[in-house]
């Protein structure tokens, strides 16, 4: 594909978003769990800010949990309305595929490339990304400051991806996963060298100071929203959702139906083991990808996907649109196909068995749950698949004779 081809791609794919984002869709799209969880809704975003207007604290009950900055831009300078949403969250798409292709762009050290419409057609019409768009979860703007943050860090600009990171840390806290390998890919280059692995040539007392850089970016907007709130009380309910699981209302992931069957005294250290389980990745990963931190932090996008306390569709919808800017482990990967019917299978059972038992009434919790464990392990298969492709290649072609064992 020819560069004219590549620059009329992106924005004839931005319209159909736009189209489809004016399209009359069913309403129920934006309560259907999968799509939104308690964290990013939607119409708990609108009640917060209906709330707010009217001089009530939205954090005085226990249905709002969104950022004091959501609730201040879209209260001020970005009102919500049935035209203007669609508008916003297109745009946000539209800037998180931009800003995957800025990803792609840097990594290979070209301009532009034959790859381009095709990177952005994977992130614009990924089912998993565009039903929690059509939805308005607020999902969609976590993905968009993901991409950004990792964007500026390949750039080099490390104020603006550490300003990012600090913005999508207000309105997720798992997402503090990243911070080590946004700080590392801010001292390195992010060029491929998973098939030439080597040790770290940078000084770690680089990232003192961006570190330092982070925390501040981080109080500044802490002070921010809580003086829009007027009190400290939105760290419970919106950070603290994260670690104590107040609402468990059903969704994709694994947290939800085990804390509804436990035991109120043992809930406490579950909630430990569950949270400190997602702090274990990061050490491991970015030692071992030491030679390729933008891969690191792919990585740790995946754990996110399959271990975030609230996770929706967008979530793995990221993780899988990001395999399109590594195309050299797609010859090493160990059971591709495989992986992609698990999750073909899962996004055939996530709706059906939602159906049956929160519409139709005749199934029963179980039936979901299944259904996400299937999900789960999709995205784990996936996950796996990755770790091994990403050390797989710096073997390379084998000879005649030899095979690569996992001991």
């Amino acid at each position: 594909m020819d560069s004219a081809d590549t620059d009329f791609a992106f924005p004839a794919l931005v319209a159909a978003r736009l189209l489809l984002a004016f399209a009359p869709l069913p309403e129920a799209l934006k309560y259907d769990q999968q799509l939104s969880s308690p964290l990013t809704s939607y119409s708990r975003l609108r009640e917060g800010i209906y709330l707010f207007e009217h001089g009530v604290d939205p954090y005085s009950g226990g249905a709002f949990r969104h950022s004091p900055l959501l609730l201040s831009l879209f209260s001020t300078v970005l009102p919500l309305t049935r035209y203007t949403s669609p508008i916003i969250w297109t745009a946000a798409d539209a800037t998180a595929a931009w800003a995957l292709l800025q990803i792609w762009r840097l990594r290979t050290g070209a301009k532009k490339t034959s790859r381009d419409s095709q990177i952005a057609a994977l992130y614009l019409l990924n089912p998993y990304l565009f039903l929690p768009s059509l939805a308005l979860s607020t999902s969609s703007l976590e993905n968009m400051l993901c991409l950004l943050a990792l964007m500026f860090a390949c750039r080099g600009r490390a104020s603006a991806s550490l300003f990012s990171l600090a913005s999508l840390l207000q309105l997720s806290l798992p997402s503090i996963l990243l911070l080590a390998p946004v700080l590392l890919l801010n001292i390195t280059r992010p060029v491929s060298r998973l098939a030439l692995p080597r040790p770290l040539d940078a000084s770690l007392t680089r990232t003192i100071p961006l570190l330092a850089e982070f925390f501040g970016y981080t109080a500044l907007l802490s002070v921010a929203s809580t003086l829009v709130c007027g009190n400290p009380l939105w760290v419970q309910k919106t950070w603290g959702a994260s670690l104590t699981l107040p609402d468990l209302t059903p969704n994709p992931g694994l947290w939800w139906y085990f804390f509804t069957e436990m035991f109120d005294h043992f809930r406490p250290f579950f909630l430990m083991v569950f949270s400190v389980h997602l702090l274990i990745y990061v050490a491991p990963l970015c030692i071992k990808f030491q030679h390729d931190f933008l891969y690191a932090a792919f990585l740790l996008v995946g754990v996110l996907a399959v271990f975030k306390p609230y996770p929706t569709l967008s979530d793995p919808g990221l993780f899988l649109s990001m395999f399109a800017i590594f195309p050299e482990i797609y010859p090493y990967l160990r059971h591709p196909i495989v992986t992609a019917l698990i999750h073909l299978h899962a996004s055939l059972l996530l709706p059906l068995f939602n159906s049956l038992w929160l519409r139709q009434g005749t199934g029963n919790a179980n039936f979901f749950y299944a259904s996400t464990l299937v999900f789960g392990m999709g995205n784990g298969a996936a996950l796996m698949d990755a770790i091994w492709a990403g050390l797989r290649i710096a073997i390379g072609e084998l000879s005649e004779g030899y095979e690569v064992a996992q001991e």
